[in-house]
């Protein structure tokens, strides 16, 4: 592994916490940032991750990690399903709340880490995105909209940054089983509707996927990885 402090976005379940469990194998120093500081508590336990309680619309905390750290990478993975309702039905503060965290927070984050990522010839940006994001789905307009904007956005940051070493990666993942849809329409609900009798992606997936990405040659930027579980097409 060529980078030797990496931010970790969203890290308290789901890919989050498996990309920052699977980069500490390899002897990365992470930052793991997130909200609940108990789930925090319990990854820096198992992996020695170092927690930070940031809320990802928090960009002064932010600034103060990247004044504090020299960091070589980024994976931006925190994201919110606010709601899963046609667009008509969804309140508007679902609609602030998606874009300020799945799209507005992730820019942020790139802007403050890469003058010295440029200043140092290399680094990596990372961005989580979603299948949503790339074909349309019921009832995830929103969502949908958020992660489009990041897509796009990946695509014309690595323009941007052509010559400065600095890669950008777009990780596009199908149906993973994790705590966004839960919380968007209940456990039991989602196991129900998604899950049971499915054999999703893990968030261990995808974490191996970042890490292969994140260890590439300094000449290898994989752009985008549309990932999907075998019996999902679109």
């Amino acid at each position: 592994m060529q980078f030797h402090v990496i931010l970790v976005t969203g890290a308290t379940s789901g890919i989050g916490r498996a990309v920052a469990v699977r980069l500490r194998r390899e002897g990365v120093r992470v930052l793991a940032t997130g909200r609940d500081q108990a789930n925090l508590a319990s990854l820096a336990a198992e992996s020695g991750a170092e927690p930070l309680a940031i809320d990802m619309r928090d960009t002064a905390a932010f600034e103060r990690v990247f004044a504090d750290n020299a960091i070589d990478a980024v994976v931006n993975n925190a994201g919110i399903l606010a709601t899963r309702a046609r667009f008509q039905e969804i309140d508007p503060a679902d609609i602030d709340g998606m874009i300020d965290v799945n799209l507005k927070a992730p820019l942020h984050v790139a802007r403050m880490a890469l003058p010295p990522m440029i200043k140092r010839g290399r680094g990596h940006l990372v961005f989580v995105g979603s299948s949503a994001g790339r074909w349309p789905h019921p009832n995830s307009s929103v969502y949908g909209a958020s992660k489009a904007g990041i897509s796009l956005f990946c695509d014309a940051l690595r323009s941007d940054l052509l010559g400065t070493g600095v890669r950008v990666t777009e990780i596009a993942p199908g149906r993973v089983e994790t705590m966004l849809y839960r919380d968007a329409i209940g456990p039991e609900a989602a196991h129900a509707e998604l899950y049971d009798g499915y054999n999703s992606l893990c968030p261990e997936d995808i974490a191996e996927l970042i890490v292969t990405v994140l260890a590439a040659p300094a000449n290898v930027d994989v752009s985008r990885l549309e990932v999907f579980p075998t019996d999902q097409a679109l």
